[in-house]
């Protein structure tokens, strides 16, 4: 059994997490409606989103569908203009110097992270994906975690995970993992302590120094 790296995708990976959020906000302002953040936090890293359109409807009163199309255009545009968060890259190339297997624990759909994958060509640079499904609960449930561990033939006290929410890092720590925590523009002002480090972000400090305190 060795070591290995654990990535959590959205928000870790790539700021997927803005795009979404921001799409739906600006759908209720078009409708006159505030979109509360400390309430969209709350669900940030997990798989229990409300149902948004449902919700404004209520405020406002039935909308015509073609508003969802224009959510999903607007997020569309939003997700592009990202680029892959700072430092995943280097800790990507970092591992496979250091022969460390990489794989991804996520609270979404396997289609949508690999969709993702797919067009910033990071596809072949994870061993695993461990996604949300009808066998594997969302986070903060640590079977995710686990099961990537498991698939890679590491060990979770021996490996390293990566999160950018209070869910994620509750999963990660639950499997064993030590948990490096990156928050972004939507989970800086969320409580991270329970991670065992919390950084700005990965190019702030390499994977051989946290594979150093891991062991």
């Amino acid at each position: 059994m060795t070591t290995a790296l654990i990535l959590d995708f959205d928000g870790t990976v790539l700021d997927t997490e803005g795009p979404i959020f921001h799409g739906w906000r600006e759908l209720y302002a078009e409708h006159g409606v505030e979109l509360d953040l400390p309430t969209w936090q709350q669900t940030i890293g997990t798989a229990d989103d409300p149902d948004h359109f449902a919700n404004l409807e209520a405020a406002v009163g039935p909308l015509d569908p073609s508003w969802r199309a224009w959510r999903r255009r607007r997020r569309d545009e939003l997700l592009h203009a990202e680029e892959i968060r700072p430092g995943v890259l280097a800790w990507l190339d970092e591992a496979e110097a250091l022969d460390i297997p990489v794989g991804i624990a996520s609270s979404s759909p396997i289609d949508w992270v690999a969709r993702h994958l797919d067009r910033l060509g990071l596809t072949e640079r994870f061993a695993c994906l461990a996604c949300c499904n009808e066998v594997i609960p969302a986070k903060p449930d640590p079977m995710s975690y686990r099961l990537a561990c498991e698939t890679l033939g590491a060990r979770p006290e021996r490996s390293i995970a990566v999160e950018d929410s209070p869910h994620g890092v509750a999963a990660a720590t639950g499997a064993g993992l030590l948990t490096v925590a990156v928050p972004h523009g939507l989970t800086s002002s969320l409580d991270l302590s329970a991670a065992d480090l919390v950084v700005g972000s990965l190019a702030d400090i390499t994977l051989g120094e946290v594979v150093a305190a891991r062991h």
